[in-house]
């Protein structure tokens, strides 16, 4: 049985049109990565799968569940982590999640509550209030009320944005627990180290479609290559097709092999280009990422 199973799914808001025909499989036990630029639909597509948001077209299914036809058991069967930060500044941390757990009818769970608060090292401020929360902390929570339900999935939308180092680390060892343990993790993030190191397939969406979906290593294989970081005022005429990402003088540019780096070289020294820095790399995911979206190519590995 698939964890998720997203048929066609479509969804308008007003003109904007937030997804269009997504089709998505993601199998029980997958540690799988949903990424995408702003505004290509992923929290749309993880708002529909909560029962949040109705599609206008197509369907998905939690472990077999319809989230429409059969929401109750879809949604138990789902714990998602929010972008937002939204709590109730009335109640500490234990009651917080002890009235989640109300929610799905769970009573006398102190012992993995108590475990969750373990994890995300908040066992120290289980009684103080959620208003003293630093944003960090918070989001703490939040994954702590995504799994007081002890769901089969769990959706991690950004789930370390604004989070220290120390606790993403953490975080990600409690994560990757669940995941051995049998959870399907779904996961989306801007960190795309993380998705890179944690996800064994990812989905990229543009614009509402999926335009890239394959394992991290077939990915990341398929766009081998080199990247070059350059520190000048321009980049040579012959070569701004190459250039995948630019910020404020800071230039970074796709190679085929090594062999380019000379034919680089030689056109910055033609047009008499200063270079005050520069750094060569393999390409990783970040590269990958950026390449799929800008080109205006077909979908990549898509099936």
């Amino acid at each position: 049985m698939l964890a998720v199973e997203v048929t066609d799914v479509a969804r308008r808001f007003g003109s904007v049109r937030a997804l269009d025909g997504v089709d998505l499989a993601v199998a029980e036990g997958e540690f799988f990565g949903l990424l995408g630029p702003n505004g290509a639909g992923k929290t749309t597509l993880i708002s529909i799968l909560a029962g949040l948001t109705r599609a206008d077209r197509g369907s998905a299914r939690i472990l077999g569940h319809d989230v429409v036809a059969d929401f109750r058991q879809a949604r138990r069967s789902l714990g998602v982590v929010p972008q937002e930060l939204v709590f109730d500044p009335f109640f500490s941390v234990r009651e917080t999640l002890e009235m989640q757990a109300g929610y799905f009818g769970l009573r006398r769970n102190g012992v993995w509550i108590d475990e969750i608060l373990h994890h995300l090292d908040r066992t120290g401020k289980a009684n103080a209030n959620m208003r003293s929360l630093s944003g960090g902390m918070k989001r703490r929570v939040l994954i702590g009320q995504a799994l007081v339900h002890k769901p089969p999935v769990i959706v991690l939308d950004e789930p370390t944005a604004g989070v220290d180092v120390e606790l993403r680390q953490s975080l990600w060892g409690f994560i990757r627990k669940l995941n051995r343990d049998g959870h399907t993790i779904i996961l989306t993030t801007h960190y795309l180290e993380e998705a890179e190191a944690l996800c064994g397939r990812i989905a990229m969406l543009k614009a509402g479609r999926v335009v890239a979906l394959d394992t991290t290593q077939n990915l990341l294989a398929q766009f081998a290559g080199l990247t070059v970081r350059l520190a000048a005022p321009r980049v040579p005429a012959a070569w701004q097709a190459r250039i995948v990402r630019q910020d404020a003088g800071m230039f970074q540019l796709g190679l085929a092999n090594y062999a380019e780096l000379e034919s680089l070289l030689a056109a910055l020294r033609h047009e008499d280009i200063a270079v005050a820095e520069l750094a060569l790399a393999e390409a990783d995911l970040e590269q990958v990422f950026l390449r799929i979206m800008k080109s205006p190519a077909a979908s990549v590995g898509v099936r």
